[in-house]
């Protein structure tokens, strides 16, 4: 009898076990598509994602959870849910002798087990629907630990229209975690699945309290009556159920990494997140329709994003709400030149003092300009990069070579994209290919990590992804200029950035379309676009006037610390060099040393200035003078004794932007009488019609005067300024028609492709 027995029971749970197989509960991922939530680093919900039937959610762990709750809601549900198997036959017992004794119910007999069987497949009130119940509910306990069951119940309890689970209810309705549940707090979302649409505290408060204090008295011998008397004091009071929507674009594009996921943990933080879209909604009312804002702050230490906005204003459709611009490719103006230095400072062609020709260059046909069309004429590498100037920067480009610099970008970790079909050219540095916000800002963070650059990392499991962008004291020179100006501006005005502590570059494409800053501190890296994304121009858009003041307001929201002190690394060092030679001065002769300045050189080299680009021959040649007079001679044309003379030449493209005295010191005096038919490199081009030192004035209450420059002896184009400012191109022959509007003294030069020139000075009156 025994043996039948024992292969009946056997026989049983095989039965049961193949019914489970076959059967399994609908455990949370079986079922219909779940409900996601995007949370911020500190567990504050981003954005909610419902599922199909449209329900909020907010899955949870216990330990995510005020433990008044648990105590509650164990308390007045379920005591025995710790040992019960799933199901409590004394209660059952119980709840069907007062069915039958009342007909009514008096009391449930639903363990939370079973309570979760319901909530994940629900069943009519009915003696077959309860059978259910218990069978699902033998099931959950099998699969599933106690931990588990409750964590179900925890994120899935109905709370009242389309909030589901105790933190979704705490946020909807009390606008905190349910971590920071209160007694009274707790209470309330214990009672409220028991009946969700009758007890909703924002419609039905006086129902709801009235609940709160029927848990509250089963309590009692819990928390003591002092806690509960404390507790049936607060009011019932809760805000109107809202969709929480802080970055938007960016937990939907996490949720597109993630699409399995109940639950997506950001690196966001929370309030830094709601600083900064704070910051773009008071910018709003100040710029024009259909004109968009992005922004990214990423930490440096360990690049991840703790703030993203990928638009404007995402309830605003008429500004394109729902693009995210922090993704979309677009041309980075002048945001590349510091990665353009940076990287001709480690191929050893430059330092930061290097001598550069701010004037009218043309590149084999490329002719840039500067973008307030005026030329500065000699100008450093710190001056070209911490003033944008575009000539100097094409200049560097040319000697590094534009497909090695795309190159080197991309080794670095920055992925520039260009026209289909087309390869890198100089235009590359002037904004003439595409970068994406997050791309351009994790390289940014190469300037405060001795020169590694990361990508932006969105969840805190990520790996880091890291390469070399620039070496460590390239880095850290780049940052030094675009912060203070370079060791030249510091020891003029002490380094108008070193106070702020803020290493900033901003940028501008073609047309206005495009307006960009990007900042670099100790602890964050931030960066700024603004434009339209439909790629519209907005004429008078450009970095300096619109993306620098939000950049500069954005660092005073999120970072109010003070710089840290910096010292160069051991490959950075300070020495004094000479222009025009570029050399150091201890090694330059005093005559060949026009102009003395301190520089930041890299690995204790100091490279020479480049090669003249219009002229043959060294930057060091000798001429000779007559004994006597100190006038130029040559051997052929000298009546008497010649004197060797040791001179430095400048590029010839500054000579006419040389001032009085550098020019006394830098070109050599006129030629000797004898010698007046020797030919000299600024010979051979003429103004003419005007004299040097003329007066023009206007004809009464006439109109302002206009004159014709014209010149002779030129080469193909001839080049003219203004005070420095380029005013026109014209083919050598032609003149070219100048008014003058103004009274004042005015610089008119010419210029030809074989870097001769000429210049006078007027006056208008």
């Amino acid at each position: 009898m025994t043996r039948w027995l024992e292969l009946a029971l056997g026989a049983a749970l095989s039965l049961l076990l193949l019914a489970d197989q076959l059967w399994p509960p609908p455990l949370p991922g079986r079922s219909a598509p779940q409900a996601q939530l995007v949370v911020a680093r500190d567990g504050t919900p981003l954005r909610a994602f419902p599922d199909g039937e449209h329900i909020w959610r907010h899955p949870i762990g216990i330990e995510d959870v005020s433990p008044r709750y648990i105590e509650a809601l164990v308390a007045y549900e379920d005591r025995s849910f710790w040992w019960h198997p799933g199901v409590n036959p004394w209660a059952l017992l119980r709840a069907g002798w007062q069915w039958l004794r009342h007909g009514d119910v008096v009391s449930g007999g639903s363990t939370l087990s079973m309570q979760v069987a319901r909530l994940l497949e629900p069943t009519p009130r009915s003696v077959g629907g309860k059978l259910q119940q218990i069978v699902r509910a033998l099931q959950l306990e099998l699969h599933l630990s106690k931990r588990e069951i409750l964590e179900i119940y925890l994120s899935f309890a109905p709370m009242g229209g389309v909030v589901e689970g105790v933190e979704a209810a705490s946020r909807a309705y009390l606008g905190k975690t349910a971590q920071r549940l209160s007694e009274s707090e707790a209470a309330l979302l214990t009672v409220l699945p028991q009946a969700p649409s009758r007890l909703r505290p924002d419609r039905y408060p006086e129902r709801a309290r009235q609940a709160r204090d029927k848990v509250l008295d089963r309590l009692q011998s819990r928390w003591g009556a002092a806690a509960i008397a404390d507790a049936r004091q607060e009011p019932v009071i809760a805000q109107s159920i809202r969709e929480p929507l802080l970055a938007p674009l960016l937990a939907e594009r996490l949720r597109r990494l993630r699409p399995h996921a109940a639950r997506i943990d950001s690196t966001i933080d929370a309030s830094m997140q709601q600083s900064l879209e704070y910051l773009l909604a008071a910018r709003l009312p100040s710029l024009p329709p259909r004109v968009s804002m992005a922004a990214l702050v990423v930490d440096n230490r360990t690049l991840e994003v703790l703030a993203y906005a990928g638009s404007a204003d995402f309830t605003d459709n008429a500004r394109f709400a729902h693009v995210d611009m922090v993704q979309a490719a677009r041309s980075p103006g002048s945001t590349l030149k510091p990665f353009l230095y940076g990287l001709a400072l480690d191929e050893g062609l430059i330092h930061s003092e290097s001598l550069l020709a701010d004037v009218p260059q043309s590149f084999s046909g490329y002719q840039p300009g500067n973008f307030q069309a005026n030329f500065s004429g000699p100008v450093s590498v710190s001056e070209a990069l911490h003033r944008s100037l575009n000539v100097p920067a094409v200049e560097v480009l040319e000697r590094l070579g534009a497909q090695r610099f795309v190159s080197l970008l991309r080794r670095g970790g920055l992925k520039l994209e260009l026209p289909r079909g087309a390869e890198a050219n100089l235009s590359v540095i002037l904004g003439g290919t595409a970068v994406n916000l997050e791309g351009l800002v994790g390289a940014y963070t190469a300037l405060a990590r001795a020169g590694v650059s990361g990508r932006p990392r969105y969840f805190p499991d990520a790996p880091i992804e890291e390469a070399r962008m620039l070496s460590e004291g390239a880095a850290f020179i780049i940052r030094d200029v675009l912060e203070a100006g370079g060791p030249v501006a510091r020891q003029v005005n002490d380094g108008v950035g070193i106070r702020r502590g803020i290493a900033w570059k901003t940028g501008t494409s073609f047309g206005f379309r495009d307006a960009w800053a990007v900042g670099v501190s100790d602890r964050f890296t931030v960066g700024v676009w603004i434009g339209r994304p439909d790629g519209t121009p907005n004429p008078g858009f450009f970095g300096a006037n619109i993306a620098a003041p939000l950049l500069v307001d954005a660092f005073a929201v999120i970072d109010d610390s003070p710089p840290a002190a910096r010292t160069p690394p051991a490959s950075v060092s300070a020495t004094r060099i000479c222009w025009p030679l570029g050399t150091r001065s201890e090694t330059t002769p005093p005559e060949l040393c026009h102009q003395e300045r301190t520089a930041w050189i890299l690995s204790d080299a100091a490279p020479p200035t480049f090669a003249d680009r219009l002229r043959a021959g060294g930057a060091r040649y000798t001429d000779y003078r007559d004994s006597v007079s100190g006038l130029r001679v040559r051997a052929a044309c000298a009546a008497g004794e010649m004197t060797a003379v040791d001179m430095a030449r400048w590029p010839a493209a500054l000579e006419p932007w040389l001032d009085v005295t550098t020019r006394e010191r830098a070109l050599p005096p006129d030629w000797a009488p004898a010698c007046v038919g020797a030919r000299s490199p600024e010979g051979g081009l003429h103004i003419v019609g005007i004299s040097d030192g003329a007066t023009i004035r206007r004809a009464g209450n006439g109109p302002a005067p206009e004159l014709r420059l014209e010149a002779r002896g030129g080469q193909d184009e001839l080049i003219w300024l203004l005070n420095g400012r380029q005013i026109g191109r014209v083919p050598a022959g032609r003149a070219l028609q100048q008014r003058f509007s103004d009274a004042g003294r005015y610089q008119i030069t010419v210029l030809d492709d074989a870097g001769r020139y000429d210049r006078v000075e007027i006056s208008v009156r």
